[in-house]
């Protein structure tokens, strides 16, 4: 794994992206922005999932001038999504912590001028969004809809706001498909140091976008890119933030909670393992602590896997173990090894945080 590409410090609010700081995860809302309860309902929701920002559209002045409501309600940081309509960012810039506009759609250079110099009186962070389905129109012409339109278009208009004398600007790429996606990100990464904020657009239900992301995101990742995510779900919102976070830490890039290890169902389990891991991931999704943990349902890898791993069971036939630190510290019935397993997670837990 690569070590991340040093890139400038920008704060969404109180939330540091870029520089040192952790990869960030954020995700949007789907109500109707201008009604309030509905739309803060669902920043709580993401906040309680473990959001760090939340964005939210703004495709009508109605929405718009909903957002002083909104911000005064949640305890997160807010971003404006503002497409075809600058006048809406200016209204916007007003009370939120960030602007995202797509500059294949927003129209003149002289919008996007009031609209940084909207954001400089306030502070806030600019995210240049780049689609690769609505580019400029003369990026669209030379190069088509691919990774090296979505660079060109990302170049030109970073220059732009530098020339405002503008920087507290973060940048994404984002296409339908990983192969594009991956490419332009790759493609633009040497050449600036502005934080990416990373995605694969529209990829659709959360199997296949579980997957795309995966596949896209972390192969960033591992790549040393990426300061800020959001992994695009047609569905529940809570899955967004579940799948981007368990990508950041499968990446290696958070060492944040247990790393489950578990083995694949096989005609050599013992023991109900699904049922056991799934209680498992239940059980403790609250610890923090970073520890691995394996649930071995048969005597083939049980106890190797085991003594690697910092709290264990081992199944065995009616009974097993479970183990700390590959010390033995218990045998016990099939139906009694999850809470103790638990208790033995929980206090190493604790151990770790002291």
């Amino acid at each position: 794994m690569k070590e991340r590409y040093p890139t400038k410090k920008i704060f969404v609010g109180g939330v540091a992206v870029g520089g040192d700081a952790p990869i960030s995860v954020q995700s949007m809302t789907y109500s109707n922005t201008h009604d309030v309860d509905a739309t803060v309902e669902q920043i709580n929701r993401l906040h309680f999932a473990g959001a760090d920002m939340v964005r939210v559209a703004v495709p009508q002045m109605e929405d718009a001038l909903a957002l002083k409501e909104i911000k005064e309600r949640i305890s997160i940081p807010l971003i404006a999504d503002i497409h075809f309509h600058y006048k809406l960012a200016l209204e916007a810039a007003k009370w939120v912590d960030c602007i995202r506009f797509n500059p294949g759609n927003i129209g003149e250079k002289s919008r996007i001028k009031e609209i940084v110099q909207a954001c400089k009186e306030r502070s806030l962070p600019i995210r240049i969004g780049v689609n690769a389905g609505s580019l400029e129109k003369e990026f669209d012409q030379k190069y088509g809809a691919t990774a090296q339109g979505m660079v060109a278009s990302a170049e030109y208009n970073i220059k732009f706001l530098e020339d405002l004398d503008f920087t507290d600007i973060k940048v994404s790429l984002k296409a339908s498909d990983v192969d594009r996606t991956v490419d332009a990100y790759r493609m633009l990464r040497p050449k600036n140091h502005y934080p990416f904020h990373l995605g694969v657009t529209e990829a659709g239900t959360l199997f296949h976008a579980t997957v795309k992301s995966s596949i896209g995101l972390g192969t960033l990742l591992l790549d040393g890119i990426g300061d800020t995510m959001r992994v695009s779900i047609t569905g529940e919102l809570e899955e967004e933030i579940n799948v981007a976070r368990a990508i950041i830490k499968d990446s290696g890039r958070s060492k944040e909670g247990l790393n489950i290890i578990s083995c694949p169902t096989c005609g050599r389990i013992e023991a109900d393992l699904v049922t056991a891991v799934e209680e498992v991931e239940k059980r403790t999704a609250h610890i923090k602590a970073p520890m691995n943990v394996s649930v071995m349902g048969c005597v083939v890898n049980a106890i190797g896997e085991a003594k690697h791993a910092d709290v264990a069971i081992a199944y065995g036939k009616g009974s097993g173990l479970v183990m700390v630190g590959g010390e033995v510290v218990a045998k016990l019935p099939e139906k009694e090894l999850v809470d103790r397993f638990v208790f033995e997670v929980e206090e190493f837990a604790k151990k770790s945080d002291s």
